[in-house]
């Protein structure tokens, strides 16, 4: 390794000058940061050579693995034929058949790609063309997003006003006005429900037809959900909870929007986690799977009735992005769909989602672990103080015991997850699509031993 890339250069240069991203910065004062030098397959290694299975998928990214010669090779060739050019106007190949093949894998008529190179940027995307939309068809009042407690929809302000988490908005306030949250889909959290999770479903998605009713119909543009909710620690969907949304927003004339930015692209064992749960969106959203991570890319789907406003003499929809839909990054995502297909990885999950399942809940007869939750290869554990009450954690427990030591001591053992305290205290998972038992009983095995020992230490 050559003297300026040595690790103890590496640390000092990412103390002086490296800004991480939602990171206490001062906890590395003291302390090495953890620094990824290369993966292969599930698995990455940091600069002093030791392993690590990527539970999380870098951030619910790297669908087919790490070092992937097949999609470094098709960045290479695409860099080489046409490295950058703007579909402002324009098109390029690699853009026209990836949304051709997206297209063609969304559920119903979503049959219209707008790139982006994020999942915030899809949301904010999504939301301007909502607002264009209605204004276009001679609805000018619905400008109004309904979204779910706790639900992270991005950072960007847009998105971040849609999120539903008070406590990284508030730094950024005053956000963008109109937006509604409702309740989650946190059964565990559900005491008035008993063991009736479809009427839980029906509950919480009424809830939706409230804000609407009490917000004025003909001012609300779009409710966001995602299949299984993100943040909170993976909250699935009840029986029937997401076709009774789509049912409610069809009464209403509200549209809506499917934030599949973790879902999509095999999270659940399809394409879209809207073809799971068996229900059409107006407009889903999508990033990270896209690629595997290897080139950022993101976008919307949208139903063709969506676009017609836009065909009109004169119109267009004004939005844009650089670097959405870039060459390079359309090359990636195609070759990662060839990947899709050739090594049978939809197949891989659906065959493997039961046993990934199995295998966390083993962990259930620890005294710590109140609930498992999540569908195909994306689960989260919450953490309580006494499984007969569900009693959780102070917000001064919870980052004890999370930040102080869970995040480090999995690490420690040799496996990349999430210690998360947005809403309740969990550890989340979402490993490489290319997973299977051997690297479950592993993650089983890391979690068990220090999950005792958190237990131990309270």
């Amino acid at each position: 390794m050559a003297a300026h890339t040595s690790p103890e250069h590496l640390q000092r240069a990412a103390r002086d000058h490296l800004w991480m991203h939602f990171t206490e910065m001062a906890a590395y004062d003291g302390a090495d940061v953890p620094v990824i030098s290369r993966g292969e397959g599930a698995y990455v290694y940091d600069d002093r050579g030791k392993r690590y299975l990527d539970g999380l998928a870098g951030l619910f990214v790297t669908q087919v693995g790490h070092g992937r010669t097949e999609i470094a090779d098709a960045i290479a060739a695409q860099a080489r034929e046409l490295a950058y050019f703007p579909i402002w106007t324009y098109a390029h190949p690699r853009a026209v058949e990836l949304a051709e093949r997206i297209a063609s894998l969304a559920p119903g008529d979503l049959n219209r790609v707008f790139f982006t190179t994020s999942g915030s940027e899809a949301v904010e995307s999504a939301w301007k063309l909502a607002r264009q939309y209605f204004k276009a068809i001679g609805e000018p009042t619905r400008h109004k997003v309904i979204s779910r407690r706790i639900a992270y929809h991005g950072t960007s302000m847009g998105a971040l006003s849609i999120t539903g988490l008070q406590g990284i908005k508030t730094p950024f306030e005053p956000l963008v006005p109109s937006t509604l949250q409702v309740p989650n889909t946190n059964f565990y959290r559900a005491p008035h429900h008993g063991d009736d999770a479809e009427a839980f479903g029906r509950w919480a998605a009424d809830r939706i037809e409230e804000a609407i009713l009490q917000n004025d119909p003909d001012t609300i543009a779009a409710v966001y959900v995602e299949p299984v909710q993100n943040s909170g620690g993976c909250f699935p969907p009840p029986p029937g909870y997401l076709r009774r949304v789509r049912e409610i927003c069809d009464r209403y004339g509200v549209l809506m929007v499917s934030d599949e930015v973790i879902c999509a692209f095999g999270r659940l064992g399809e394409y879209f986690g809207a073809t799971r749960y068996g229900y059409v969106p107006d407009i889903i959203t999508f990033a990270k799977g896209a690629t595997s991570g290897y080139v950022p890319l993101g976008g919307m789907v949208a139903r063709e009735r969506l676009m017609e406003p836009f065909r009109e003499e004169g119109a267009s929809f004004l939005h844009g992005i650089t670097f959405a839909g870039h060459p390079v990054a359309a090359a990636a995502a195609l070759a990662n769909l060839d990947l899709f297909e050739s090594e049978g990885v939809l197949d891989n999950v659906r065959r493997n989602a039961p046993v990934f399942r199995a295998t966390l809940e083993k962990l259930l007869d620890l005294p710590i672990v109140g609930d498992v939750r999540g569908d195909g290869f994306f689960y989260g554990i919450e953490l309580v103080k006494d499984k007969e009450t569900k009693e959780t954690f102070t917000a001064e427990e919870s980052h004890r015991l999370l930040k102080g030591f869970l995040s480090g001591a999995l690490f420690d053992a040799g496996l990349i997850c999430r210690a998360d305290d947005r809403g309740e205290p969990v550890v989340q998972l979402s490993p490489p699509l290319i997973c299977g038992p051997e690297q479950f009983e592993e993650i089983e095995s890391v979690l068990r031993k220090v999950l005792t020992e958190a237990w131990n230490r309270l």
